[in-house]
């Protein structure tokens, strides 16, 4: 079932996660317990990431550079197959422009499509470690709203081979992402709106918004996308605080704040036990000032962690 399928018929607020595939090398039991020990919550859709490979340059003694794989996290697709599979829950696999060739995203389309997974979350995608700047493909996009075109030229029977025939129309339900505190390369705010209007324009049906932890941040940000005529479904991200060094790492890599109260009562605990407590509480009572709000999705970010999200759903769902 498409996400806006799910949304239009749900009755409550729905639950849903996200989860990292397993880094190579891993077995993938370990993620299937994760997902089985939020079962119980029925998730309505799961979303898996997708991550580019790192890599450096590693000089060898006749003075040549070979490129050496650092991290890798593969199998997007596998994974969204097999929990479908196993579990009859639909499965939203993330799109990036990096690292991609528009042909390679085409050939990744068709394969979801064959598997009958019918969501995708676009996104651009960031840079790699070895990179100063985000890098796109020298055939591929350079942005989220680009890679939205594409998929709804496909949705539309459109491919990248001109001269194909009565092609087969495929149905993906387009996300894409939204900044409640400003993509952080926007220049400003009202730029930021103007980008995300274009990408509901090309196509996209409804946003996941990145985490945050002041829900002042999302109500604004709703408000503000209606008064952009932004009108398809705001899905809010959410992540327990779990370690102090949270008060640094989140806005450092997320470009995010941390509202005073936070940082205030993580600041006092004694060690990370005492963190996971208040972040639980602080996310508990997120969750339930947002279904008072009327959110369609709440939408964790579980980093293939259960523990604190599980705490979480049992306060809330």
């Amino acid at each position: 079932m498409r996400v806006i399928e799910h949304i239009q018929k749900a009755e409550r607020t729905l639950f849903t996660i996200e989860i990292l595939p397993p880094k190579k090398g891993e077995n993938i039991e370990t993620l299937f317990s994760h997902v089985e020990s939020l079962l119980e919550f029925e998730p309505s859709f799961i979303d898996v990431t997708y991550h580019r490979e790192e890599y450096i340059y590693r000089e060898q003694t006749d003075g040549s550079y070979k490129k050496i794989v650092t991290r890798k996290r593969p199998g997007t697709v596998g994974i969204c197959a097999s929990i479908q599979n196993r579990y009859n829950i639909d499965t939203v696999p993330h799109l990036i422009c990096g690292g991609f060739s528009k042909e390679d995203t085409e050939n990744m389309l068709i394969e979801l499509d064959f598997l009958g997974i019918e969501n995708v979350l676009v996104l651009r995608g960031d840079p790699i470690k070895s990179e100063p700047g985000f890098v796109a493909h020298p055939e591929g996009h350079c942005y989220a709203s680009e890679m939205i075109k594409q998929v709804a030229d496909m949705n539309r029977g459109v491919y990248l081979d001109a001269e194909l025939q009565d092609a087969t129309p495929t149905n993906f339900c387009i996300g894409a992402a939204g900044y409640p505190e400003k993509h952080f390369e926007s220049p400003n705010i009202n730029t930021d709106f103007q980008h995300l209007k274009k990408k509901v324009e090309l196509g996209a049906e409804f946003i996941v918004t990145q985490m945050f932890f002041n829900n002042q941040a999302y109500f604004d940000f709703v408000r503000r996308c209606r008064e952009h005529d932004i009108n398809v479904p705001i899905i809010p991200g959410l992540k327990p605080m779990a370690t102090m060094n949270h008060l640094t790492l989140l806005p450092q890599f997320f470009h995010l704040d941390i509202p005073e109260a936070l940082s205030l009562e993580v600041a006092k605990c004694k060690d990370n036990k005492e963190v996971k407590e208040v972040g639980i509480e602080w996310c508990v009572q997120q969750c339930k000032e947002l279904i008072e709000f009327g959110v369609p999705v709440l939408h964790f970010y579980t980093m293939s962690r259960s523990e604190l999200v599980k705490r979480v759903a049992k306060e809330v769902f």
